[in-house]
């Protein structure tokens, strides 16, 4: 806790020039995988992975990069009936909001989830959430990490396109197998995970996947996927 009030204590004048900055930029859904191949350790690895991605400086400033603020909000998912709200919509419009977002993720435990890997029902549930900001943030992003195919529930890319807010994109984040359990397949595993998020998941303008090679390297390629998609646009008006 002692980093963290160091970090944000750095991060205060970049804080306070956006606060009261405007609109809401961006509404940011981020849903972490809890199906059952995730263990304690990586479902602990991805929710600190998050908090800690947030508070990095480089990550910490794009948020805080304006015109206007960004509005977060995550879930865990796993079954087709299984996901649950760890941060409701919050408005990340100071250090302050910032650290109190954080404190949610570093906080609570894990609780009972399905043994199955829904991704079409978290792509929903996370256009549901974003279509509560629809008219009210510039883009609607979900962020969805996963270490596996969907087996369950309705197929990604079958999801009628009429389902999700218009100008909602999906992102992804592929965790990979760690190397010591996938062995000489960890990389053809991996490059065949990245496919199928591509052919899948991705959806909208711009959308990309990010990789993590393993769940001890998913707070980095979190930061990588977050100072992306944090990355302001320019919003003009068409002549």
């Amino acid at each position: 806790m002692r980093r963290l009030g160091a970090i944000l204590a750095l991060l205060l004048p970049v804080a306070v020039l956006a606060e009261g900055a405007g609109p809401c930029r961006q509404a940011l859904v981020l849903g972490l995988d809890v199906s059952g191949s995730v263990d304690g350790a990586e479902y602990r690895l991805q929710r600190d992975g998050v908090a800690a991605a947030l508070t990095a400086p480089e990550v910490a400033e794009a948020l805080f990069a304006g015109p206007g603020h960004v509005r977060l909000a995550v879930f865990e998912w796993s079954g087709p009936a299984a996901q649950r709200v760890l941060l409701p919509w919050t408005e990340i419009g100071d250090a302050e909001a910032l650290a109190g977002a954080v404190a949610v993720l570093h906080g609570g435990v894990r609780q009972q989830s399905e043994p199955t890997t829904a991704l079409g029902a978290a792509i929903l549930t996370g256009a549901r959430m974003l279509r509560e900001q629809n008219g009210v943030c510039w883009q609607l992003t979900l962020d969805l990490s996963g270490d596996g195919k969907s087996n369950t529930g309705p197929r990604p890319g079958e999801i009628d396109p009429g389902a999700l807010p218009g100008r909602m994109v999906v992102n992804g984040l592929v965790i990979g197998a760690e190397a010591d359990v996938a062995g000489p397949r960890r990389l053809v595993e991996i490059g065949e995970l990245v496919a199928y998020f591509r052919a899948e998941v991705l959806r909208g303008p711009g959308a990309f996947v990010e990789v993590a090679l393993g769940f001890e390297e998913f707070e980095a390629a979190m930061r990588r996927k977050l100072v992306r998609e944090l990355r302001p646009v320019a919003v003009g008006r068409a002549e």
